[in-house]
């Protein structure tokens, strides 16, 4: 694994960490990171396993605290995600 491939994988955290501010589930996740960053949904299916593994309590309490009131729409969530791509790519030091 190289170096881009590192940041690559913090930018796919990065990504699930907002998906998870913002209350979607694994699979919509995986979903909207496909459709809207071109992430194959099996990367963001590990790195988010990973991040599991590594936080089991939020994750537990998560699971369970899951509500529809606060999703984003498509036009949100396509916004947010090119924002951040956009910002992750300013900040490495290529």
């Amino acid at each position: 694994m190289g170096d881009s491939s590192a940041s690559y994988i913090h930018m796919v955290q990065h990504l699930i960490e907002k998906c998870l501010i913002f209350h979607m589930s694994k699979e919509e996740c995986m979903e909207a990171l496909s459709k809207h960053a071109n992430i194959e949904p099996v990367i963001t299916s590990t790195v988010w396993s990973e991040l599991e593994k590594e936080n089991k309590e939020f994750f537990e309490a998560y699971s369970q605290s899951q509500s529809k009131e606060d999703r984003m729409s498509e036009a949100e969530m396509s916004q947010m995600i090119q924002k951040m791509i956009s910002n992750s790519s300013k900040d490495s030091d290529d």
